[in-house]
């Protein structure tokens, strides 16, 4: 099974003020974890989705190397990078799966992309999502046959409506630091007194 992982990493970073893709953390700047710990993964290929001033994040990350989609319209929302995500990858890798992974959430690494990938394969389920805060959200890995679905998302709806809304052909991977993403200059608090 080809997986390829798309990364979002298109937005503005409003609330908090800074861009959250170059926040340090560990180190290393939040979008540059991503692609590492992405790469370490055993999933075949990667895409980094972006949008607000490109030219700024790509100094976060080795952009000569690592394969990226610019994506003009991320200010209608997540559903469009995810969408230039997935038409990327449906042209040039026609995968038979896709996980969609989030830069802000600083707190997922390989392990946890290999299990999706694992879970995936062994539970049958066409989609495996994480579970955290009495929900059901990304870093998730979908079946081929959800992406015309979730090409149907419009402006601001995550994938988290199609997982929601196929939940019987979910299975569930506990990952409560899920719940850790950077939205405001609170959380970034709260992220360097994890470290």
């Amino acid at each position: 099974m080809k997986t390829c992982i798309i990364l979002l990493a298109a937005g503005s970073s409003s609330r908090l003020g800074s861009p959250k893709q170059l926040v340090e953390f560990q180190g290393e700047k939040l979008i540059q974890k991503a692609i590492d710990e992405a790469q370490k993964s055993t999933s075949d290929s990667l895409v980094v989705i972006l949008g607000w001033n490109p030219d700024l994040i790509k100094t976060g990350f080795n952009s000569e190397n690592i394969p990226h989609v610019i994506n003009d319209h991320w200010v209608e929302g997540m559903a469009s990078s995810m969408q230039s995500g997935l038409r990327y990858v449906m042209e040039k890798e026609n995968p038979d799966q896709v996980i969609l992974m989030l830069v802000d959430q600083p707190f997922v690494d390989n392990q946890l992309l290999n299990r999706l990938i694992a879970e995936k394969s062994k539970s049958g389920k066409g989609i495996v999502a994480c579970s955290y805060s009495n929900t059901l959200g990304v870093p998730a890995i979908f079946d081929q046959k959800y992406f015309q679905e979730l090409l149907q998302l419009k402006s601001s709806e995550g994938a988290k409506k199609v997982i929601l809304k196929n939940k019987e052909d979910v299975f569930a991977v506990d990952f409560p630091l899920g719940a850790v993403d950077l939205d405001t200059a609170e959380d970034l608090i709260r992220l360097e007194n994890w470290i």
